[in-house]
Formats: structure tokens, C-alpha cells, sequence
């Protein structure tokens, strides 16, 4: 085997690679020996079969075969000697459209390899934390959205009508050109004014409502409406009013902190606290990650593959594409160009991901099988009920493997270099760090 250099400019790299026929020839009978003993023939014990014959009727058909693997084994080879990794599949093209049995191989490699990176003195970078504690007004209005979950409706004095806000129980029957339709009807049925529950113009008709009452309702289910008999039509809904109340608010005590699982108010306070402080603290860390990445940028720099490069400005256009055109869900559009922005996004999200990988696989950071299963675990709870489904289609699944693993990895990255990195911690207040995180959106 032979290889020349043919291409070294910048990470661009190529090389001709000659397969002798004497090489591949080799190759063949490697497998013919190996096949040999296990071969039964017409006229031969088994494994007795003579390695011509065997040739002459196998030796074509695994002649691609071995052409494959010479192919193969030869870029390993040369990968593994040169340190070389590329940043994309190599190309591979065989050269001669005359090529027939008996000729050398000549085969074309190319790709572009990823850049030599060395690693910053993480020492160096300062960064700022944002630090955020819980106030009482933060933990009254958490604590007062949970009474509100908790409220209960109470009768209203004998004669009241019903108010925007109020609960009305009904018994209904909706009819469309005067007959009954399936799903029309109900007993007993809860209904919250305002709600939105109904189809519009529902609910806002039985505002002023009286128990006792019988009220007609009339509405027109919408163009779009899931049932596509009753899309578009005016219906009448004749509704009797069983019981008209109005809310109220539970008192702030231990018998609401027990509803949500505390042993007392204080109890559900401290849960609270600590609830809104981890969530603070999970925005701190990204306006903080952002911060690092920033450094990051600024302080290291090398040469990037364009094919990366090419392809990420491409992915960028594509979703801010789409992102402006959301009625598009397919890919059946125009071709997006990329613009010099994409590239630019492109070219920092490109030297990023290479640094992080970098870092990552210098100082021997890697996500363990069991924070593997505990993301997929996790992913899975956004499918109640198939949630096995799931575990094992991405068991199946090298790629959606790696998109999950691909995050748990930076993080792990990230807070690798937080360790290193000198962190200012700055007291602040919850505007200051929605502000921060806003700021995150805009850049």
C-alpha cells in the first residue's frame, strides 16, 4: 500500500492511495482460507474443497468485499499514524472508470482535520455570579398562587346571579337544525365563567344567570372546531341552572400547607424559599455560562473547518427560517441562503463546541450510564404512559443518544472550568436577574 500526499492547506487535507492487485489478492485468499474448512462441495469432503476452485466460484464475489476492507483498513491506518481526526466523514473516490480485476487500486481521500487546540489558563478567567436570595414579597405572592390553585367555590345567597369568575352547575343539551348531536349533553356539569372551558361565546351568556333558571344559549362552533360535522355551525344549547357560586379564597394556614404536603405554613414557606432560590440559581448559572463562554471566545484562537463551519451557518438559516415562518412546518420551501450573521453565529457555536470537546476530552470528562438513564428518565415523563416506549427507542438510537448526551456533557464541561475559574459573587435582586437572562435572549 502506497499513500501521497496530495493536499495541505490549512485543516484541508488529501492523499492518493494505491492498493496493489498482489495486496488485494491476498486479501481474497485471507478469507477463502478462512471460509475454507466450514465449504461443502459436489465430489469433496467438507473442507477439502482445493483454494482454486474455491477462488475460481468465491473469488469474485468477495473481491468488493476486500476491496472495502483494504479501503477501510487503509484510511484507519493512516489516521492512526498521521493523529489526524477529521472534523467530517473523509471523502472517498476511486479513481479509473476502467478499473477490472488483476489492476491496482487507486482510491482519493480527503477531509479536513480538526485544529491542533491548546488548552487556555483557565485560572485567568473571572466571571461574576449573580446571587439571589428569596424576599418575603417573592414567597407571599408564590404562596398566594398556590391558595389560589386551592380555592373552593361557595354558595351564593339565594337569588344572586352569576358573575364572570363564578362556578355555574348545569345540566345542558346542544342542539344543531333542532336535533340533539353526540357530545352535546351533560348533567351536573361544573363550569367556571371565564374559563375559556367553552366554545366562545358560552360561557359569557350564562353571566347573570339565576339558579333555577333555563337559559338558551346560541353559539357558532369555529371553522377549525375537531369535529368536522359541527365545524362552522350554529348551535343551540339549552342550559338549567342548578347552582350558581362564587369563589373563595382559602386562609393562608396549616391546613393549605397540608393540601401541598407541608406540616404547617412555616413548613410550606421554607419549601417555597428554597424552590424560588434554586431557581434562581439555575439563571444565575446560565447568565454565568454565558459570561464564561464570552471569555472563552476572547481568549482562544484557531483554525476552524470550513465544512463545519458551512454546515451550522446552513442549520442557523434553517431555523431562523423557519422560527419566521411558523405555518411552514415542512421542508417543502424556497432554498435558504446563509448570510454573513449566520456565518459569524456559526463560526463562535463551531470554535465553542470544539474547545468544549477539547476540554472535555483532555481532563478525561465523561457522562456515566447512570446520568445517561436519569436524562432519558426524565425525558420519558413527558410521555405518560409510554414511557418504556421511549427508553427503548432511544436505547435503539445512536443519535438521539448523542443529542442527549450532548448538553449533560458541556454542562459537565462548564462546571469543570467553574472550578478553575475565579468567581466574584455579586448580590442582587430578582429584576436584576430577569433583566440578565432577557439580555440572554437578545444577543
Amino acid at each position: 500500500m502506497q499513500v501521497t500526499e496530495t493536499l495541505n492547506d490549512g485543516l484541508k487535507r488529501g492523499y492518493q492511495i494505491t492498493i496493489t492487485a498482489d495486496e488485494l489478492d491476498a486479501k481474497v485468499n485471507e478469507k477463502l482460507t478462512e471460509a475454507q474448512p466450514g465449504i461443502e462441495m459436489k465430489g469433496f469432503r467438507k473442507g477439502k474443497v482445493p483454494m482454486a476452485l474455491l477462488k475460481k466460484q468465491f473469488g469474485t464475489r468477495l473481491l468488493g468485499e476486500a476491496m472495502q476492507e483494504a479501503v477501510d483498513g487503509a484510511m484507519s491506518d493512516h489516521l492512526e499514524q498521521s493523529g489526524d481526526r477529521p472534523a467530517m466523514q473523509p471523502e472517498i473516490k476511486m479513481e479509473g472508470e476502467d478499473w477490472k480485476e488483476g489492476d491496482d487500486i487507486v482510491v482519493s481521500m480527503s477531509y479536513e482535520k480538526l485544529p491542533e487546540i491548546d488548552q487556555p489558563d483557565l485560572s485567568q478567567v473571572t466571571l461574576q455570579k449573580l446571587v439571589v436570595k428569596a424576599d418575603d414579597t417573592a414567597i407571599d405572592e408564590a404562596l398566594n398562587g398556590l391558595a389560589e390553585q386551592a380555592r373552593n367555590f361557595e354558595d351564593r345567597a339565594e337569588g344572586e346571579a352569576a358573575e364572570n369568575g363564578d362556578q355555574v352547575t348545569i345540566d345542558f343539551v346542544g342542539r344543531v337544525d333542532g336535533e340533539a348531536f353526540e357530545g352535546g349533553s351533560a348533567e351536573d356539569f361544573p363550569l367556571e365563567l371565564g374559563s375559556g372551558q367553552f366554545i366562545p361565546g358560552f360561557e359569557e351568556q350564562l353571566v347573570g344567570a339565576k339558579v333555577g333558571e333555563e337559559k338558551v344559549v346560541t353559539v357558532t362552533f369555529p371553522e377549525e372546531y375537531g369535529a368536522s360535522h359541527l365545524a362552522g355551525k350554529e348551535a343551540e344549547f339549552t342550559c338549567t341552572i342548578k347552582a350558581v357560586k362564587s369563589p373563595a379564597a382559602p386562609e393562608l394556614n396549616d391546613d393549605l400547607a397540608k393540601q401541598f404536603g407541608a406540616e404547617s405554613l412555616d413548613a410550606l414557606k421554607e419549601q417555597i424559599k428554597e424552590r424560588l432560590e434554586a431557581e434562581y440559581a439555575g439563571a444565575a448559572r446560565a447568565v454565568m455560562k454565558r459570561g464564561l463562554l464570552d471569555k472563552l471566545d476572547d481568549l482562544v484562537t484557531f483554525d476552524l473547518p470550513p465544512t463545519l463551519v458551512e454546515a451550522e451557518a446552513s442549520q442557523i438559516a434553517h431555523q431562523l427560517w423557519h422560527e419566521e415562518n411558523p405555518e411552514v412546518h415542512g421542508h417543502d420551501h424556497p432554498e435558504i441562503e446563509t448570510t454573513e450573521e449566520h456565518t459569524k453565529l456559526a463560526e463562535r457555536r463551531v470554535k465553542l463546541g470544539l474547545l468544549l470537546a477539547e476540554l472535555g476530552t483532555k481532563n478525561e470528562i465523561k457522562v456515566s450510564d447512570a446520568e445517561m438513564t436519569q436524562a432519558i428518565l426524565n425525558q420519558a415523563r413527558q410521555y405518560p404512559g409510554k414511557e418504556r416506549e421511549f427508553f427503548e427507542f432511544v436505547q435503539q438510537n445512536q443519535q438521539v443518544q448523542q443529542q442527549i448526551r450532548a448538553p449533560l456533557f458541556e454542562d459537565k464541561v462548564v462546571d469543570y472550568v467553574f472550578e478553575l475559574a475565579t468567581i466574584e459573587e455579586v448580590e442582587a435582586d430578582k429584576d436584576a436577574l430577569k433583566e440578565a437572562v432577557e439580555k440572554l435572549d437578545e444577543e
